[in-house]
């Protein structure tokens, strides 16, 4: 049995257990175990968003169980104190755990550089740091609420975040549209929050370049912070903030700390060779140099790949590339093989300033294209969809789907409230019971055709080649074509009578329209020719002639027989399908069971009514109300509010489902 132990469950650990699970799925006799302090995987880049309550704290957290659930990893809870690097044994203050290949992924800590009173600030790392960041916040608004005293409100309501790289400039930016919103919630003038972005630097981000430099500082000023470039701190204190030894001093009684990492305390411990503020020395196969048994990951890698000058960079980035290199070469030491060496080629950063606005920088080596506001925002999103789905998979992004667009506060999203104002679903319960009673009365009138006979075939165009097959046949196609001669009398008529309303409506209009142009008004005329010529198109529910061929060509493929005289069993199973389809759906929706299921089957049968070009002018109000009822409409007076909760608890516990994610919490 080869043990195999990754130690820290952050970026790097997490994906480098799952590439590790894959290589030895089928391999009993490997044991892959990940150990962290905690029994959550968080998303570190998203802090910000909690600390500033933008989205909920559960939002940036994956339980690491369900991360491995149905894989050959087993997620131990505790804390390692110490490494013994001879001996192959982690331990901690209850257990140990021995090794034969350890993968070092613990990530880093805040560094303070030194600086007395460094615990008055409040940090910004884990889970906890942006829990507690954004009670404390809400503290000071609520102290600052009820004081009169100017001075001490002007103290409470002064807020300084000291550096300006990603993390700060995040923080800053999140910071500033939250105090909107807390000064109307507290009734707080404004004018009496005053924000700080301090740095010994003399820019914001100053690895990127000076067009998005300038972008990002007017951004941060427009949400009201000022910027104190090129200033150290000295001291934190609890009500106040030194900078340059004494020149410049803050009074607050919140200091935000962003100005640097360096490893954590167990890399700190470690018997190791280590350079770049506690990072580990690897060779090219991301081993330590020290012990080819022990391979570092994400952050804790100290190495400089050939050709380059500086070691790889800490971010989300290098734990993704370093992740299958390990693996990959832990698989060697146990299989055999050849060693990959770690080549990395990163492809830029995005920073997000508040909800709307960020920069980027992307591309590639010698490619680099700068992004701002809207497209810097989409491609932050669309990096984190691609990370989900290598770790959470549809769960994570539906879940980050619904916190980022669906579920935003005040509008705090990158599309504002576009997707996020949605009305109560109680609305919808008229339409929902009368959406599913229209399917219903279709169905029930449609199946004593099919109870009488199954096989007689009246939703589909009669085969083109059909002839008279006898005396009784001749009988029924008489019978059919006078029936069908009474409809199609009666739908001529009805026809008739609404183009003539239509006709006479549109008349009206365009009375109106031609009096109101004649005293300048020529804009109601073109609005009235556009309204005649929309209800002309309604009313005939045209389909297009590329969706006539393909339904031509299935006709034939598969309701026909190859003769073309006869309908085949395919078109009897489909035409009792469809009929006893709209009897279900209908009554589902009625009783509120599955209303999504039921909403988009009931606009795939509106869809397949609408190609075969048979679909009236009120099947477009069976299209708009199933869209309108996708959003659980059932939750109201309806079966759902009772079956989704229980089915969503059911989900979890099936093997198969927890392995690919495919349920939501």
């Amino acid at each position: 049995m080869k043990k195999v132990v990754v130690l820290g469950g952050g970026y790097a650990g997490v994906l480098t257990a799952k590439k590790l699970a894959k290589k030895f799925k089928k391999n009993k006799d490997v044991q892959i175990t990940l150990i962290d302090k905690q029994s959550y995987h968080t998303m570190l880049t998203e802090l910000h968003e909690v600390a500033a309550g933008r989205v909920n704290e559960e939002s940036i957290r994956m339980d690491l169980k369900s991360i491995f659930a149905g894989r050959n990893v087993n997620v131990v809870l505790d804390e390692i104190k110490n490494i013994d690097f001879e001996q192959k044994v982690l331990t901690s203050n209850d257990a140990t755990y021995e090794y034969d290949y350890l993968v070092m992924g613990t990530g880093c800590k805040p560094t303070f550089f030194g600086i007395p009173g460094s615990e008055n600030a409040h940090q910004l790392w884990s889970y906890t740091d942006a829990v507690n960041l954004r009670e404390h916040i809400l503290n000071m608004f609520r102290q600052a609420a009820l004081t009169a005293d100017k001075e001490k409100r002007r103290e409470l309501l002064t807020f300084v975040t000291v550096g300006a790289g990603f993390t700060g400039v995040e923080m800053a930016g999140e910071l500033g549209e939250w105090k909107d919103e807390l000064c109307r919630s507290f009734h707080i003038d404004k004018d009496e929050v005053t924000l700080y972005v301090v740095d010994f630097a003399p820019k914001v981000l100053p690895m990127y370049p000076d067009k998005l430099v300038r972008k990002a500082e007017r951004r941060l000023i427009k949400l009201g912070n000022e910027l104190v470039m090129n200033s150290a701190v000295s001291e934190i204190h609890e009500d106040k903030v030194v900078l340059n030894k004494g020149e410049k001093v803050i009074n607050t009684r919140t200091v935000i700390w962003a100005a640097g990492i360096e490893g954590s305390d167990i890399v700190d411990q470690a018997q190791v060779e280590k350079a770049g503020r506690g990072r580990i020395v690897t060779n090219g196969h991301l081993q330590a140099k020290d012990y080819q048994d022990v391979y570092v990951v994400g952050d804790n890698i100290f190495y400089i790949p050939e050709g380059e000058e500086r070691p790889v960079p800490q971010m989300v980035e290098n734990a993704e590339h370093s992740a299958p290199v390990v693996a990959h070469n832990i698989a060697v030491d146990i299989k055999g093989g050849e060693y990959k060496t770690y080549k990395p080629t990163f492809h830029g950063s995005m920073v997000c300033i508040g909800s709307r606005y960020g920069v980027a920088q992307v591309g590639m080596p010698g490619m680099w294209f700068n992004l701002s506001g809207f497209f810097a925002m989409a491609s932050k999103h669309l990096i984190n969809l691609v990370y989900f789905v290598q770790v959470l998979g549809f769960n994570k992004i539906w879940s980050y789907l619904m916190h980022e667009f669906f579920h935003t506060k005040n509008n705090r999203s990158m599309v504002g409230g576009l997707l996020s104002n949605s009305a109560p679903v109680f609305w919808k319960f008229p339409l929902r019971v009368f959406v599913g009673f229209m399917w219903l009365q279709q169905g029930l009138s449609k199946l004593p055709k099919i109870i009488h006979d199954f096989n007689n075939v009246f939703l589909l165009p009669q085969p083109p080649k059909a002839d008279a097959l006898g005396a009784a046949s001749g009988a029924v196609t008489e019978a059919v074509t006078a029936a069908s001669g009474a409809v199609a009398e009666a739908v001529t008529a009805a026809s008739g009578a609404v183009t003539e309303a239509v006709t006479a409506a549109s008349g009206a209009v365009n009375e109106v329209a031609n009096q109101v142009a004649s005293n300048g008004g020529d804009i109601f005329t073109m609005l009235a020719d556009l309204i005649h010529d929309f209800m002309n198109w309604i009313a005939v529910l045209p389909v297009p002639g590329f969706v006539e061929n393909m339904v031509g060509w299935s006709m034939d493929a598969f309701f026909y027989t190859p003769d073309g005289t006869q309908f085949t069993q395919l078109a009897t199973l489909v035409q009792g399908g469809m009929i006893f389809g709209e009897i279900i759906f209908g009554g589902m929706l009625i009783i509120g069971l599955f209303t999504p299921v039921a909403a988009i089957a009931t606009i795939a049968m509106g869809c397949m009514i609408w190609a075969s070009g048979m679909a009236p002018t009120e099947m477009l109000w069976y299209l708009v109300g199933g869209f309108a009822l996708i959003g659980n409409s059932g939750m109201v007076l309806g079966l759902d509010y009772y079956v989704w909760p229980w089915l969503r608890e059911m989900m979890k516990r099936i093997p198969l489902l927890r392995k690919w994610y495919l349920y939501v919490d």
